[in-house]
């Protein structure tokens, strides 16, 4: 963002702000009845996480909230610790662990994630958001919004609730989702290119105040309108005090309490992870390819989750679905964040009756295209395409965030990224280029790769124990600029076998050339972690 401007791209930030807000809405408010939080607390937590973050925040696309990977930890949490005012302590510890992190540069560990990992990560989120609002589609609410893990708070599976809304559907919620992602189809294909009135007002606005109107007309018909367990639930203060009152303060007196400690270290944790991973994944969806810098995004994180503790809000991090909107909508700069904060803080303070008002369907509409961009089918051609390696670390992370829930999904790709990483190191620490029989000699010569470790002990003794006797092998280790000790002491071990064999040996490096080195050991032991 152009500092000396931060309004340069309003017309871009300002609709995507709109389309960030209504995404927003209902997974702070269902994020919190999914971790058994007041309701408001979920808001203070969007709020804060756009408001606050943002300004913070070396993301220009990145936006935070209530996260719903935190959404079990919290629930427990709350139940383990004595209420919710000794969560809210451990939310703010949490937040100044966090600072430390930023403060002792922790944000490199983002870095360590594959692309293949990140990609499934992507994928899955926009497949799970799919799967999760198709019975919010079809007006079927029993699971709050927010709870993208495979085992609902309501006792079903992702695909159990599926079928339980299927077999109710709600006519009226129904109609109006249809009308809804028609609505958003035609914008976003035919009308945004038809003139600048389109896309400076979004079709999700649109789809909304659509959805609004249809909830007055219909209100009281028993077949076609929408019923209030199937529209938004914001808390409505009736006045001043009952809003002040809906705040909620830690409890510092419990700060001795060793489990308070364990809870902000997990959050601190969990949260930091969660948000290195999204802003990986956010950079990677940004047009521009703005790279974020990591460690202050653990600081305004901190930050964030500091003040949301200290006034009643639940954890915030960096959130994918709300950042993913944001760049679809045309989001620019960090401005669009903090926009959508303080359109989430005016309409909870005045607007809260209207908000009450939207059909949860309509937002499923809104969620689906949003999952659709994220999980597009060309995608899992383009990683197929690339190879094995890419394509099974980004098959295990899209099944597991969907048959699990995000960190486990992520874990699970990342493990497996790891083991393809083996396999290759493995197969690759070494090359055979030459095998002719010359002097009634085999002649075969060995190239060793340019880092040579323990992993790869196993290829490389099964190499050369499975050498013919009377052989000639050439050793080159000219290009090999780390050679782990275990391989060294393969190599002093295979040498004296080679004498019983009669395999001649032929050592190259840049220090010359011996042959039949009496001793491998005291060949390299003047440099040994360098050849």
């Amino acid at each position: 963002m152009n500092s000396s401007n931060p309004f340069k791209n309003l017309k871009s930030d300002i609709p995507a702000s709109i389309v960030v807000f209504f995404v927003a809405i209902p997974l702070c408010l269902g994020i919190a009845l999914a971790s058994g939080a007041p309701l408001f607390s979920g808001l203070i937590a969007g709020i804060i996480g756009g408001i606050v973050v943002g300004i913070i925040s070396g993301s220009q696309v990145g936006v935070s909230g209530p996260a719903a990977g935190l959404a079990a930890i919290v629930l427990t949490a709350i139940g383990t610790l004595g209420g919710f005012e000794n969560f809210l302590l451990a939310v703010v510890l949490g937040g100044v662990i966090q600072l430390l992190f930023g403060v002792f540069r922790a944000g490199i560990i983002g870095y360590y994630f594959p692309s293949s990992v990140i990609n499934g990560m992507l994928t899955g989120i926009g497949i799970i958001i799919i799967l999760k609002q198709i019975p919010h589609f079809f007006g079927y609410d029993a699971d709050p919004e927010g709870d993208f893990s495979f085992f609902q708070v309501d006792g079903e599976n992702t695909f159990s609730g599926i079928i339980s809304a299927f077999k109710q559907i709600s006519l009226g919620a129904t109609t109006v989702a249809i009308i809804g992602i028609t609505i958003l189809v035609v914008w976003s294909n035919f009308l945004s290119k038809k003139g600048k009135i389109f896309k400076l007002i979004q079709g999700p606005l649109v789809a909304v105040a659509v959805g609004i109107m249809y909830y007055l007309v219909t209100k009281g018909n028993t077949t076609w309108g929408i019923s209030a367990e199937h529209l938004v639930s914001v808390p409505v203060p009736k006045d001043a005090p009952s809003f002040f009152a809906q705040f909620s303060f830690p409890n510092f007196g419990a700060i001795g309490n060793p489990q308070i400690w364990v809870t902000a270290f997990t959050i601190a944790l969990v949260a930091s992870l969660e948000t290195l991973l999204c802003v990986e994944a956010t950079d990677k969806l940004d047009p521009k390819k703005r790279v974020t810098p990591t460690n202050r995004e653990l600081l305004a994180q901190g930050v964030g989750n500091m003040l949301s503790g200290l006034v009643g809000g639940l954890p915030v991090t960096q959130v994918i679905v709300r950042s993913s909107a944001n760049i679809q909508s045309g989001g620019k700069t960090k401005m669009s964040a903090i926009i959508h904060g303080i359109l989430l803080l005016i309409s909870v303070i005045l607007i809260p009756t209207l908000l009450n008002k939207i059909p949860l369907s309509v937002l499923a509409a809104i969620l689906f295209i949003v999952g659709y961009k994220l999980a597009k089918p060309a995608l899992f051609k383009k990683m197929y395409q690339l190879g094995w390696m890419q394509f099974v670390p980004f098959m295990v992370t899209v099944l597991g965030i969907i048959f699990t829930d995000l960190l486990i999904g992520i874990g699970l790709g990342l493990m497996v990224g790891i083991v393809v990483i083996l396999i290759k190191s493995f197969q690759n620490s070494h090359f055979l280029h030459i095998e002719d029989k010359s002097n009634d000699k085999h002649k075969i010569k060995m190239t060793f790769a340019e880092e040579v470790t323990f992993f790869n002990k196993g290829a490389i003794l099964k190499e050369l124990d499975s050498l013919p006797r009377d052989s000639y092998l050439e050793l080159d280790v000219r290009k090999t600029r780390y050679l782990d000790n275990d391989i060294i002491e393969i190599l002093e071990d295979f040498s004296e076998k080679a004498r019983n064999r009669n395999i001649d040996i032929k050592l190259i490096s840049e220090r010359g050339v011996i042959e039949n080195p009496e001793s491998f050991i005291q060949f390299f032991q003047l440099r040994p972690k360098t050849v």
